[in-house]
C-alpha cells in the first residue's frame, strides 16, 4: 500500500472515531512532549487526573555547555522514548491498548527535539488505530493550572512566562485565546538564562537566580523600557543589557562584582513588570482570576509578589505545582483533552513539527 494512501485512509478512519470520544464517559490520553531537553511521556485521565507523568531530564548533559545544545539534545530524546513510554504504561497500570488517543506536542520548540515526540506519536497511533492530537506547547503551559487545581476554569487571564514567550492573553474559555500583550525582543526566561551566563551561574539559569537573590539586596536600579508603559507589551532587552554592562564596566575596573545584589535587582525589576501588566491586563478585561503559566512560574519572588498585587488588588492568582511549571507530558494530555471535546486539533500522518506557532 502506498503511502499516500496510507495517509488517506488514517485520516478517514480517525474523523469517526475522534467523533465518537468526544461523548466517551472516561478518556485515557497518551501524551508526550519533546519541545527542548525533556522527554516526556504522560498518562492523563478526562485532562485533570494524572495516572503517570514520566520526565527524563537532559539537565546533567546540558549543563557542561551553559545551555541546551540542539543536536545533543534531539539524540537523547531518540534515546529516552521508547524506555518512557514504556514506563508510564507500567507506572498507569494499562496496557497501549487503553489509551483511547495521543497528544503531542508538534510546537514551538527545537525542530530535531520536537521531530522526535512527533514521528514517535505518529507511528504510535497508526499502529494502534487511534486519533492524533497535535498540541501547542503553549496551550500545554496553560493547561498545566486544570492539573494542580482541579476546580479551575476559563475565564481567566493568563501570565504565560517561558523560555521562550511572555505574553498575556485572555482566556475566554478552553481552547479559546486573545492575546493582550507579548514581549517585543527577549522572553522573560530568555532573559534570565542571559543574566544568569553573565553572573557565570550554572545551567539552568533562571533557578540559579531566584536562589542567588535571596541573598542579595535590592539595590541596583535596572530600568525597563518606557517605550511601552502604555501598552500591555514587554520589553526584557534593555534590563539584561544593563546587567550585561554593568558587570563589564566592574571587570574592567577589577572592581567587586556582587552577583547576588545584581541578580536579586534584576529579578526584582523584572517581576515588578510582569505584576504590573498582569495586575493592568486583569482590570481592563474585567476578569478576577490570574492563571500564571510556564516554566518562570516556578519563580518564588514572582508567586510571592504576584500574591501580593492580588491581595490588594482583589483578584484570585494559580500557578501550577513546581513539578507542572517546567516542561511536561502531563500538561499536554490535559489540552489534548479540552482539545477534543471540543472537537478540534484532530492531526494526520502528515502531521510535522513547527519551531514557532501562534499564540
Amino acid at each position: 500500500m502506498c503511502y499516500n494512501l496510507i495517509v488517506m485512509n488514517y485520516e478517514q478512519s480517525m474523523k469517526d472515531k475522534f467523533k465518537a470520544l468526544r461523548d466517551k464517559k472516561d478518556v485515557l490520553i497518551l501524551s508526550i512532549e519533546s519541545s527542548c531537553d525533556e522527554t516526556s511521556v504522560a498518562i492523563v485521565k478526562n485532562g485533570r487526573e494524572v495516572l503517570a507523568n514520566i520526565i527524563a531530564t537532559q539537565i546533567e548533559i546540558h549543563r557542561r555547555f551553559g545551555g541546551v545544545v540542539p543536536e545533543v539534545a534531539s539524540r537523547n530524546h531518540i534515546t529516552a522514548i521508547s524506555n518512557i513510554f514504556e514506563e508510564a504504561l507500567t507506572e498507569a497500570k494499562i496496557t497501549k491498548n487503553d489509551i483511547d488517543a495521543i497528544a503531542v506536542t508538534y510546537g514551538a520548540g527545537l525542530i530535531g527535539a520536537l521531530l522526535v515526540g512527533v514521528n514517535f506519536a505518529k507511528a504510535l497511533a497508526y499502529s494502534l488505530d487511534i486519533p492524533l492530537i497535535a498540541v501547542s506547547h503553549v496551550h500545554g503551559h496553560i493547561s498545566a493550572n486544570y492539573i494542580s487545581h482541579q476546580a479551575l476554569k476559563p475565564p481567566f487571564v493568563c501570565l504565560m512566562v517561558s523560555g521562550g514567550h511572555t505574553a498575556l492573553l485572555q482566556v475566554d474559555d478552553y481552547n479559546s485565546f486573545k492575546l493582550l500583550g507579548t514581549t517585543v525582543d527577549d522572553a522573560v526566561g530568555e532573559a534570565f538564562d542571559k543574566v544568569a551566563r553573565v553572573l557565570e551561574l550554572p545551567y539552568p539559569g533562571g533557578p540559579e537566580i531566584d536562589k542567588l537573590a535571596k541573598s542579595g539586596q535590592n539595590n541596583i536600579k535596572f530600568t525597563i523600557s518606557n517605550s511601552l508603559k502604555d501598552s500591555l507589551n514587554f520589553s526584557f532587552s534593555g534590563v539584561k543589557t544593563g546587567v550585561v554592562n554593568l558587570v563589564h564596566n566592574l571587570k574592567q575596573k577589577g572592581e567587586q562584582i556582587n552577583k547576588a545584589d545584581i541578580a536579586c535587582s534584576f529579578q526584582e525589576s523584572v517581576t515588578d513588570e510582569l505584576c504590573e501588566k498582569a495586575t493592568r491586563a486583569i482590570k481592563q478585561a474585567g476578569i478576577n482570576k490570574l492563571v500564571i503559566a510556564g516554566g518562570v512560574g516556578a519563580n518564588s519572588c514572582l508567586n510571592a509578589k504576584m500574591r501580593k498585587f492580588a491581595q490588594e488588588n482583589n483578584f484570585e492568582v494559580f500557578s501550577p505545582v513546581l513539578k507542572y511549571c517546567t516542561d511536561n507530558a502531563a500538561m499536554i494530555g490535559s489540552a489534548g483533552y479540552y482539545m477534543l471535546k471540543d472537537g478540534i486539533g484532530l492531526a494526520d500522518l502528515t502531521l510535522s513539527a513547527k519551531p514557532n506557532v501562534s499564540l
